[in-house]
């Protein structure tokens, strides 16, 4: 690959879903855009790895808006801007390992309630259908405002237009209960025990917080999604990486250029503006218009110039609380047998401990049965993690390869054989490959501060950090700052921080161009 060249409009640090939703964006507004990668394969958190035939996935497995058109997806809305789709198989249940017992649900409204009335009898099920009832006016709230219409600073309005933001006014009341967290509007309307704990794991899976500091926004615009009477879940072919390189064609179609194995040591200030970046080698490239980093707001501290002022938001952006992090379950099957079985599995160890108590959830993925691509023929390949619950704490002081490091590994990563015995009762004939990884793993390959999810902001108890800062060219994107962690929250925060490089105009053609100003 050749060198990066000296100079650009738009330097984007990191090529997660984030920076590239931006990159590509902006590249797509006629800027020279350059996204530098210190890792050696693109998408960050999304990236992908392959051993032994088996096409491993390190991020992203719950998928939904990705395959249809029109959607609510902003991910979706991105790629459909770049020129590009991905292809997906869609799928209608999961599995659910819960202390009342093994359930498989479908998703929709229906099939919900279905369960819920076998489960916790009629009473609970008519609790839960007329929550939703009360909830649709919230939902249809959420929806109204196209997220790709959000810009840095004040201006949105002028995105808008007159008739859609007066659409938009009408329903203040909506949009303003929004603001808030979502656990005191279930909590309004829900008694029965499952329907609190299921909304809890819910709010914890998006957003790696419980449900009374999840955003309500984010939430109403799930629940529209998943129990809609369509609903459905998506995985694309290929896997999160799939996505990677469609965003990645998008950026290279629209002129802009994406080097890996190519680390940031140092944003480059002059006269307190943002005006490029040096290399791990040395190389300067500078930035005609500005830098956006991708990298989370302490990692991004960590690249600016000691002394380069801003003193106040350097020790508010420091002292952000990170949301904990993962272990992780890499492993390759002999597949007889197992077709049968659901795509996902969800297990919770214990209501009373917490959604949130460390190793009290974990999330399991077979992918390859939608996608046999990603393993060898009769194969099987799944991924597990513990979605945000593992303590960095435990870990901060080991070295990875040392022997203390690899037993305290092999003693927490137990518990993913442990669940996965109630699934596939002779799993130890099965395993052809088993890998493990830790918050050390995520910090060496992600280069993210101690090995987080993101801030651990909930909704009313802080401000989510934005993408502006005070320094005059440089912004942030990604899921260290707002509106937050997840994949369509990302892609909104990278159209955010690309849009602060052009006019309203040029955005809002481009929401015309998607047909999102429709009144």
């Amino acid at each position: 690959m050749s060198a990066p060249s000296s100079s650009c409009d738009l330097v984007v640090i990191g090529s997660g879903l984030g920076g590239l939703s931006c990159a590509g964006l902006a590249a797509l507004h006629g800027l020279d855009v350059v996204v530098l990668e210190a890792h050696d394969r693109a998408g960050g958190a999304a990236h992908g790895f392959e051993r032994r035939g088996f096409q491993f996935e390190s991020g992203p497995s719950l998928w939904s808006g990705l395959g249809r058109w029109p959607s609510s997806n902003p991910l979706s809305q991105v790629l459909r801007a770049l020129g590009e789709s991905v292809p997906v198989a869609t799928y209608h249940d999961w599995g659910l390992l819960l202390p009342e017992g093994s359930l498989r649900i479908g998703v929709g409204p229906e099939p919900f309630i279905a369960a819920v009335r076998e489960l916790r009898g009629m009473a609970a099920a008519e609790e839960w259908s007329a929550f939703m009832t009360w909830l649709q006016p919230y939902s249809q709230a959420a929806l109204a405002l196209p997220l790709l219409a959000l810009r840095p600073g004040l201006g949105m309005a002028a995105v808008l237009g007159v008739r859609r933001s007066a659409r938009l006014a009408r329903l203040a009341p909506q949009l303003a209960a929004l603001g808030g967290a979502f656990g005191p509007m279930a909590r309004r309307h829900l008694r029965d025990p499952f329907l609190l704990h299921w909304v809890d794991l819910l709010c914890f899976l998006i957003s790696g917080l419980p449900m009374d500091q999840t955003s309500a926004a984010a939430m109403a615009t799930l629940f529209a999604d998943w129990f809609d009477p369509g609903a459905c879940l998506e995985y694309p072919f290929g896997g999160s990486p799939a996505v990677v390189a469609a965003l990645v064609r998008g950026l290279e179609r629209h002129g802009g250029a994406l080097h890996t194995s190519c680390p940031v040591a140092e944003v480059i200030l002059e006269g307190g503006a943002a005006r490029g970046v040096r290399l791990g080698d040395g190389q300067l490239i500078r930035a005609r218009r500005g830098v956006v980093s991708n990298a989370s707001p302490w990692d991004t501290l960590a690249l600016l110039p000691p002394g380069s002022g801003h003193s106040r938001w350097r020790q508010q952006r420091a002292a952000t609380p990170a949301c904990a992090s993962f272990l992780h379950l890499h492993m390759g099957l002999r597949g007889e047998g197992l077709q049968d079985l659901p795509v996902h599995h969800v297990w919770v160890g214990d209501w009373e401990r917490g959604i949130g108590a460390e190793r009290n959830m974990l999330v399991l993925s077979m992918p390859s049965l939608l996608d046999p691509s990603l393993a060898p023929q009769g194969q099987h390949v799944l991924h597990g993690y513990t979605p945000a619950n593992e303590p960095w704490e435990l870990w901060q002081d080991l070295e990875p390869g040392t022997e203390a490091y690899e037993q305290l590994k092999r003693e927490r990563c137990a518990l993913f054989r442990q669940v996965l015995g109630d699934i596939i009762p002779d799993l130890e004939e099965r395993v052809v490959i088993e890998l493990h990884g830790t918050p050390r793993s995520h910090q060496r390959f992600l280069r993210v501060h101690q090995g987080s999810y993101g801030p651990a902001l909930g909704a009313g108890q802080g401000t989510f950090p934005s993408g502006s800062t005070p320094i005059e060219g440089l912004s942030l994107c990604g899921a260290g700052v707002f509106p937050g962690i997840g994949v369509p929250p990302v892609a909104v925060s990278g159209a955010m921080a690309a849009h602060g490089f052009v006019p309203v105009s040029r955005h809002r053609a481009l929401l015309e161009s998607l047909d999102l100003l429709r009144p």
